[in-house]
């Protein structure tokens, strides 16, 4: 990309300093046309730098989305890679090792559980890829939405405090809502992970469902670092990320809160982005 710029540059100040060339040689064969051929010099110098302005920022918007594509493959490499080795080991120690019931039980949970993070994996990327090919219809249905978002967040709880429930919920019971469930239910995952994922260790999060002038209203809340003004409307681009690529250690693909804003539109709803206290991040959802 930095060859394409070169050579951008390089035909720019060409076609530059042949339009001087040009124009120094007809007013000097011709004094008197001095007048039209400073007109036209400025509208072509004009319309030349408009041009060059659209063709960088295309050059960098193309750079920068190879970059973000780069390191798209690269995190996705690693989530498949690490759920793949956990349940390779597990499946390895209990073929090697005679192990009592309980202890081969808790493997193959843990195994069970890294099959659904991979899933999830799977289940997003051929999300985001229907839903930017405008081929997925987003099928919709009145269904129990308290009941969904309550066996997602009992699937995603954290345990590896003691039995200390990481997850808070406050759900109230029997809100319904009219939809895609299977596309819903990313939105919801995807959120309840992103929490998970960016909060500290041991530290809660809390998962809030109720009715809201009538209308359904759910919000995640998170201690972790919390997102920049700056940043808080570009985290729902795709394969965007918040912070430094080179120093970040969250594990992610850039695509989450992408179909969460995708899918959300589609339902006639909003979501919004609000900084928690002391520290944290709130993702509010309110159907409309």
């Amino acid at each position: 990309m930095k060859k394409s710029l070169l050579i951008f540059y390089f035909l720019l100040l060409y076609a530059l300093l042949e339009m001087f060339w040009w124009g120094t040689v007809v007013i000097q064969l011709q004094p008197q046309r001095m007048a039209m051929v400073m007109g036209e010099g400025s509208v072509f110098l004009f319309l030349l730098c408009i041009g060059a302005y659209f063709i960088h920022a295309s050059i960098k918007k193309e750079d920068k989305l190879h970059e973000q594509q780069q390191n798209f493959l690269l995190s996705v490499t690693h989530e498949l890679k690490s759920p793949l080795a956990a349940i390779k080991l597990s499946l390895q120690t209990i073929v090697k090792r005679d192990l009592d019931k309980q202890l081969q039980t808790s493997l193959l949970n843990n195994s069970l559980k890294d099959i659904e993070r991979l899933d999830d994996l799977v289940e997003n990327m051929l999300l985001a890829t229907k839903i930017e090919s405008r081929t997925y219809s987003f099928p919709k249905e009145e269904f129990d939405f308290s009941e969904l978002v309550t066996k997602i967040t009992d699937r995603l709880q954290v345990h590896s405090c003691g039995n200390q429930q990481l997850i808070n919920t406050k759900i109230d019971n029997n809100i319904k809502v009219v939809g895609d469930k299977f596309a819903l239910s990313s939105v919801v995952t995807n959120l309840v992970e992103n929490a998970v994922k960016y909060s500290g260790p041991c530290a809660e999060i809390a998962v809030s469902l109720c009715q809201n002038d009538g209308k359904p209203f759910l919000t995640v809340s998170d201690k972790g670092p919390g997102i920049p003004d700056g940043e808080k409307m570009l985290i729902f681009d795709k394969f965007y990320r918040v912070g430094d690529e080179n120093v970040r250690k969250s594990k992610g693909t850039g695509l989450g809160l992408f179909i969460v804003k995708e899918v959300l539109q589609n339902h006639d709803a909003d979501i919004s982005v609000k900084d928690n206290t002391p520290q944290g991040a709130i993702f509010e959802v309110t159907f409309n």
